[in-house]
């Protein structure tokens, strides 16, 4: 195993041999073979190791047999004591909280110490019960991939080692380790697996376990696969505009692996698998307007799109007195520029050009309210804002954002929507204010 082992970190270019690497050690099995297989190889370590007091002498034990190692390889050693009291204080499980403890102080000790990286001792069978734990929780393909070789600055040397070829190197050269009790008990979902599944597993399919490594393997080279696939179609069908973007109903209701490609792109934003299924519910019901929600994002079902931006934005009121020559409205900057005489109207919704005239200074930029009316352009009736928008068609996603522009108690313009036909320009305007995106 040892000549295995150097042709692995080799091959894989896992560990340098001129740098200094911090080895989390239990004073298991696992975690001392590694020490020794690293010893074999010529890689420079240190030790790091956490005595919780979770099982009292037990735990002394461990830490007594980690300062024997340390001495006997002849490496530094980092200790450090916590107890199941204060892993309580922290509102998790004690072996969740155990975990975020390790690795924290694990982290402080890299930096303190400058070591090249940590190393931890999973190995192949470890592996397998990840995926399977991942599985149970009902993750999708990602689920299948397990732990990484390197990740960060955690390396897992042995994680293309089986625990049988690790039993079998330890035994065959004598080396002794440490017995976790705990581990003999089903109190975890891993040790019920260990302990109960796998072995049930292996007594009735005796190469089941590593047939299922090699399947979890050639799935996770058609995840890699599928992601690629995935990210083509991405850059493809979804359209980003301002705030917003924009995924056509028909480009994801008639692909293959539908669900999958929504909840991919979507999952990054907060939303979950369930809340894929619902909007394709939605979609199949042909119901328009309806709107789902994760943290401050909204996904809004248009007629025709998927729209995903915020559900709403912050807008403190933006009074513009009449020597200004420039404002921010939400992402784009106008100019507001001042002509006289023969002008070229501009016709843009973006834009807007007002009669100066008829405007009352200061000018007031705010969010529209439900009541709020405004005479659009080419009628001569006032109309709510919330019909406007309506009848523009605005999506849902949209219409909280709108921005109108009052003078005095009217509002002149809709911004980027439509102007007010109070005050349009005429054959009669001698001044305009020109509302120029930039």
């Amino acid at each position: 195993m040892e000549e295995l082992f150097k042709n692995h970190i080799r091959s894989k270019k896992l560990l340098d041999e001129s740098k200094t690497y911090l080895l989390a050690i239990s004073g298991g099995i696992d975690s001392v073979c590694l020490g020794y297989l690293l010893k074999t190889a010529g890689i420079t370590f240190a030790l790091a190791h956490v005595n919780f007091g979770l099982r009292g002498s037990e735990s002394k034990g461990d830490e007594d047999f980690v300062i024997r190692l340390a001495n006997e390889w002849g490496v530094v050693h980092h200790l450090i004591h916590t107890s199941k009291e204060e892993m309580n204080q922290v509102g998790i499980s004690v072996q969740m909280a155990a975990r975020d403890f390790r690795y924290g102080w694990f982290e402080q000790v890299l930096k303190e110490y400058g070591y090249a990286g940590l190393l931890v001792a999973h190995h192949a069978d470890d592996q397998l019960e990840t995926i399977f734990l991942n599985l149970l929780r009902g993750t999708g393909i990602e689920g299948i991939y397990g732990m990484s070789e390197q990740r960060g600055d955690t390396i897992r040397p042995l994680l293309g080692f089986s625990r049988s070829e690790i039993t079998q190197y330890m035994i065959q050269n004598s080396h002794t380790w440490r017995e976790d009790s705990s581990n003999q008990k089903n109190d975890y979902k891993r040790n019920v697996l260990r302990n109960l599944v796998f072995p049930s597993i292996e007594k009735e399919f005796p190469d089941g376990l590593q047939v299922m490594e090699t399947s979890f393997k050639r799935l996770k080279d058609t995840g890699r696969a599928f992601f690629s696939l995935f990210e083509k179609w991405k850059s493809e069908a979804i359209a980003t505009e301002g705030d917003y973007q924009y995924l056509a109903i028909k480009e994801i209701n008639n692909i293959p692996g539908k669900h999958s490609m929504l909840y991919y792109w979507l999952r990054d934003f907060g939303f979950s698998f369930a809340d894929v299924q619902d909007i394709f519910s939605s979609i199949d019901k042909g119901e328009s307007g309806k709107t789902f929600h994760a943290g401050s994002l909204m996904l809004n079902k248009d007629r025709e799109y998927l729209i995903l931006g915020k559900s709403d934005f912050d807008w403190e009121e933006k009074k513009i007195e009449q020597h200004e020559i420039s404002i921010r409205i939400k992402d784009k900057i106008y100019d507001l520029l001042h002509l006289e005489g023969e002008i070229e109207t501009d016709k843009s919704k973006e834009n807007a050009m007002l009669d100066m005239d008829k405007l009352q200074f200061p000018l007031v930029l705010k969010k529209w309210e439900p009541g709020d009316r405004i005479i659009p352009l080419g009628m001569d009736k006032p109309k709510k804002i919330s019909d406007l928008l309506v009848d523009l068609k605005v999506p849902l996603i949209q219409k909280k954002q709108v921005l109108v522009l009052w003078s005095g108690n009217e509002i002149a313009w809709v911004v980027g929507r439509r102007i007010s036909e109070h005050f349009k320009c005429g054959t009669n305007t001698k001044r305009v204010l020109y509302f120029k995106n930039r």
